[in-house]
């Protein structure tokens, strides 16, 4: 906690001091300030009597700091610049165009928010706000500018960009990887409760369907959310069927490692943009990183992607 400052002389003197005496002369401080030299010259009256200190020699043509008066410039000096600073800072702040983006939790978790600094870097003067959630928000009307979502194409009411492709694939730890597809019974499966659900919901039923095999039997560990299923596949309590978009990492440090097929083919993961903020160059700013990171993510992995 900070102390309260002590007792101070009236602002408006102390600001007609600071500008006299940096331009020596109440003529020159009145018209920086839009005062009259009189006007002045009463201020560093008033703040002299209530100091009960003199701080100017007044001379005919000019007037010149006493002893008490050298001594009290600084502070004050260094005191206005100070406010001045802060104001400035805030006025910059507050100009700062910011972009709300929404996305779903597994997307944030594990795509975006490990590149945010790279996104920090590549548009400096722009604020991100990013809304985290399963559920779709509405775009535009100043809830979000943009979204990250999986799912079919909207309608032609939003700018729709592709970003990356829906393919899902098993996934686990290396030491808990079974011998061959007819052990996967032995092994947990993890799962989460999928929010939409079609003919593409890359779930274990359609997985099984895909394999030839019979229903699913065996141990099940259900989450509520998609990152939580593959941070418990990395740490080797099961196996998660997962989006290569949100593993492909993980494969490539060795957290993680595709036993067996098949692979399945989902919705893609799409850029939507809202209608009213399409040209704004904030937003366009940050809508080209995502694109071009995500082009850059899909070349790197594209191996992964065609094949898993």
């Amino acid at each position: 906690m900070h102390e309260a400052p002590g007792r101070l002389p009236p602002l408006s003197a102390l600001r007609a001091f600071e500008a006299a005496a940096r331009r020596q002369s109440f003529k020159a401080a009145a018209g920086e300030l839009s005062l009259t030299p009189t006007a002045v010259s009463h201020r560093i009256r008033q703040l002299e009597d209530w100091l009960g200190l003199r701080l100017f020699v007044r001379e005919v043509r000019r007037v010149r700091l006493t002893e008490t008066g050298q001594r009290l410039y600084p502070a004050v000096h260094d005191g206005f610049a100070g406010i001045a600073a802060a104001v400035a800072d805030l006025h910059r702040h507050a100009r700062r165009p910011a972009v709300a983006l929404s996305t779903t939790r597994g997307f944030a978790a594990r795509w975006l928010l490990p590149r945010l600094p790279a996104l920090a870097a590549a548009a400096p003067d722009v604020d991100l706000h990013l809304h985290a959630a399963d559920a779709p928000v509405r775009l535009g009307a100043g809830t979000a500018d943009l979204a990250i979502r999986y799912g079919p194409a909207p309608g032609r009411q939003v700018v729709t960009h592709p970003l990356l492709p829906g393919r899902f694939v098993p996934v686990c730890a290396p030491g808990v990887a079974p011998d061959g597809i007819e052990a996967l019974a032995t092994v947990p499966r993890l799962r989460f409760a999928w929010r939409l659900q079609d003919a593409h919901t890359p779930d274990w039923p359609r997985w099984y369907r895909a394999a030839g095999l019979p229903d699913a039997h065996g141990g099940e560990l259900g989450f509520s959310d998609e990152a939580h299923a593959i941070q418990a596949a990395i740490a080797g309590q099961g196996i998660a069927l997962a989006s290569v978009a949100l593993v492909a990492d993980a494969l490539e440090d060795g957290l993680l490692r595709v036993p067996f097929g098949p692979v399945l083919d989902g919705h893609d993961f799409r850029l939507l943009v809202a209608p009213d903020a399409v040209a704004t160059p904030a937003v366009v700013a940050v809508g080209d990183w995502l694109r071009a990171e995500a082009d850059a993510f899909l070349a790197r992995h594209a191996a992964r992607f065609d094949g898993a």
